[in-house]
């Protein structure tokens, strides 16, 4: 269960209250597309990933950046996912997929995949499998191996650590692992269903009585434990209609009998702890929205 001393800003975890989705029905991107291209037929992308170069004002522009800047947002465009990578983390800042029937048929085996390093990440910020050897937690995927049988190549990028963060081995074999399947029947039943996930690293009450953020690091590259994990659940129905379903999880043994319900939250909770932002793009693509909230179950 969620504890009342880890604040998801904005509301009570055990409580859902969501915002309405919208998107537009694309056919899936076969093969490496450039970033900017895929990201353009994506129905919503956190608007921190979608930053380029700041636009410094005045002459200084050149000026400032004549020897390059530090760092910008780190993009990944794959045949089964986007990412943007969080280089601090080691991880994902989130990842995003898009499900149908389409994309979960096929002959693909995850026995044919092994976990391997990004290694159009710097070597400075990178996970290696050696950093999760004897940690006691899961390489927990991201953007889920089982969303993607149709394809060999897909479902093998998934494998990436980056696509990876430690996540308790039985959340990820359980609970997870059955909001993983719920979303796949979703995909069934729906014409598409997005899929935005990501780690949230939520502040904890101490008996000092202060708020701090405090979470586990593994391994020689210092891979960061999430305190928590989201899933935002963007479904374009046959009809036409859009729903929105978000969750959020904490990265400790759950009790799969819980009801995945039980794990429904305000969407804007999410993106006060994430530092993301879905609603703003959304709402540039439709005004028919419907939420699915923990006491508005169909």
């Amino acid at each position: 269960m969620l504890r009342a001393r880890w604040l998801l800003p904005g509301a009570s975890l055990a409580l859902g209250a969501g915002l309405g989705a919208a998107l537009t029905s694309r056919r899936r991107a076969r093969g490496d597309a450039e970033a900017e291209g895929l990201l353009g037929r994506l129905p919503v992308v956190p608007a921190v990933a979608a930053a380029g170069p700041p636009a410094l004002p005045g002459s200084g522009r050149t000026e400032l950046t004549k020897y390059g800047l530090p760092g910008l947002a780190q993009l990944r465009s794959r045949e089964s996912y986007v990412l943007c990578y969080d280089p601090r983390s080691r991880s994902a800042l989130w990842v995003i997929e898009q499900l149908n029937r389409e994309t979960l048929s096929g002959t693909s085996e995850r026995a044919a995949c092994d976990f391997q390093e990004d290694d159009s990440v710097h070597e400075y910020h990178r996970a290696t499998n050696a950093d999760y050897r004897g940690s006691g937690f899961d390489r927990g995927h991201l953007a889920a191996a089982a969303n993607h049988k149709w394809s060999q190549a897909a479902m093998r990028d998934t494998f990436y650590l980056s696509n990876i963060a430690p996540q308790n081995p039985h959340l990820n074999q359980n609970a997870w692992n059955n909001l993983e399947k719920y979303s796949r029947s979703l995909a069934r039943s729906n014409k598409n269903v997005y899929v935005c996930t990501g780690p949230l690293f939520l502040p904890r009450m101490e008996p000092d009585g202060k708020m701090y953020v405090k979470y586990q690091v593994i391994g020689k590259n210092n891979v960061a434990v999430p305190t928590h994990f989201f899933k935002v659940l963007i479904l374009e129905k046959e009809s036409g209609e859009i729903e929105l379903r978000s969750y959020v999880m904490p990265n400790s043994p759950v009790d799969e009998k819980i009801p995945l319900e039980r794990f429904l939250v305000p969407i804007e909770s999410i993106e006060r702890a994430s530092g993301l932002l879905f609603v703003p793009n959304i709402l540039k693509r439709t005004s028919n929205l419907k939420a699915i909230t923990a006491g508005n179950k169909r």
